[in-house]
């Protein structure tokens, strides 16, 4: 028999692709109870079982037929990193192997996992090192959850994990349905079972998808803002070229009214004579006035090849009182992880760039070098 005309063996479905409502739709097509959902869901997330053999709670033709078509395949950690104020970074690889990386953070009441959603960006921030890096794809909802399944593992349970951010590598909208798939499973009481006012999305403004979120998932939003005005923000974050303020402001309004915590949480990385001025601050309060808002200032986190210097602390505190003064309620993140590259806008991971941004980058470093 020609070996070209035996048919491939289908590839093993990886169950954890599927949140609650998609497993149970699973079971349903294979003649069984949605209940079965459950009961899986358990064992993976909350036994830590990937032995189809040892979920007993399951006939022996079910558990036989998972395990001939069916898998529950996580990424692997190919690198670890401690920092010295107990910050965890990993280096995890997916199957075509790109690298991306997840970053676990304990503090004195909880511990917050940062979570990666894309291998690389599509967007192009320009303080931002993963930028740098381009963009290759989407994760799937397996190396998304995967990344919660390994940190917990590796952590146990004597050092549960608390809160999620979509903060890692990559735009959550930008892979809107695998993402949500995600923080379905990391707030269902069968598997993580995560409130919901601690996951948190973050996203640089993709105003459609943040509508669309306020309709099929109920978690926090965290924006990327970096600038009060359009003109400075189309040129550090791009993406306001297509969202600019005003829409993504009223979007941002929206959520409110309807999200878990009733406010919006901004993000504003401080940049040394860039976006730092008192003037900048108070265009920043009429801005932020028309929404419930939270701005979190983010001491810029240095990456080779950046031309961009943190703002001093005394710009930041006077930054930061001006907001304050006018009641808005302002913090300044404690910056962890930095000597481990683990901290805000410095994860980098491993892409096979399709974009050509980093061919784009080298061939203007070389420019301005000669």
């Amino acid at each position: 028999m020609n070996s070209a005309t035996v048919s491939a063996k289908p590839a093993l479905i990886n169950l954890l692709d599927f949140d609650r409502k998609g497993l149970q739709a699973f079971f349903v097509e294979l003649g069984e109870k949605p209940f079965r959902a459950t009961q899986v869901l358990k064992w993976i997330y909350q036994e830590g079982i990937s032995d189809f053999d040892e979920m007993t709670n399951l006939s022996k033709s079910l558990r036989s037929h998972l395990k001939e078509h069916c898998q529950i395949k996580v990424p692997e950690i190919v690198a670890e990193q401690l920092a010295s104020d107990g910050t965890c970074k990993w280096a995890v690889q997916m199957h075509c192997g790109n690298r991306v990386e997840t970053v676990y953070i304990p503090e004195e009441r909880r511990a917050t996992l940062c979570v990666s959603s894309q291998v690389g960006c599509a967007l192009a921030c320009t303080f931002c090192s993963t930028a740098k890096q381009g963009f290759n794809r989407n994760l799937s909802t397996a190396e998304i959850i995967g990344q919660l399944y390994l940190a917990q593992q590796r952590m146990g349970p004597e050092r549960r994990i608390t809160n999620v951010v979509m903060m890692g590598m990559g735009e959550p909208l930008l892979n809107f349905d695998n993402v949500v798939a995600a923080m379905n499973l990391m707030m269902d009481d069968f598997c993580y079972g995560l409130s919901k006012r601690r996951v948190t999305i973050s996203t640089s403004g993709i105003v459609p998808a943040m509508k669309r979120l306020n309709e099929v998932c109920d978690v926090s939003v965290a924006v990327s803002l970096h600038a009060p005005h359009d003109e400075l923000r189309d040129q550090l974050v791009p993406i306001n070229i297509k969202y600019p303020l005003k829409e993504l402001m009223e979007a941002c309004r929206e959520y409110a009214k309807t999200g878990p915590r009733k406010h919006i949480t901004f993000e504003y990385v401080m940049l040394d004579g860039i976006n730092d001025s008192p003037e900048d601050a108070r265009t920043l309060v009429k801005l932020l006035k028309t929404v419930p808002s939270k701005l979190n200032l983010i001491p810029f986190n240095p990456f080779p090849q950046s031309h961009y210097r943190c703002s001093s602390n005394a710009a930041i505190l006077k930054f930061r009182d001006i907001l304050h003064n006018a009641g808005i309620v302002t913090t300044v993140r404690k910056t962890r992880g930095e000597d481990i590259d683990a901290a805000c806008g410095q994860l980098v991971g491993q892409v096979q760039d399709k974009s050509r941004r980093h061919l784009k980058l080298q061939a203007q470093g070389t420019a301005h070098a000669g």
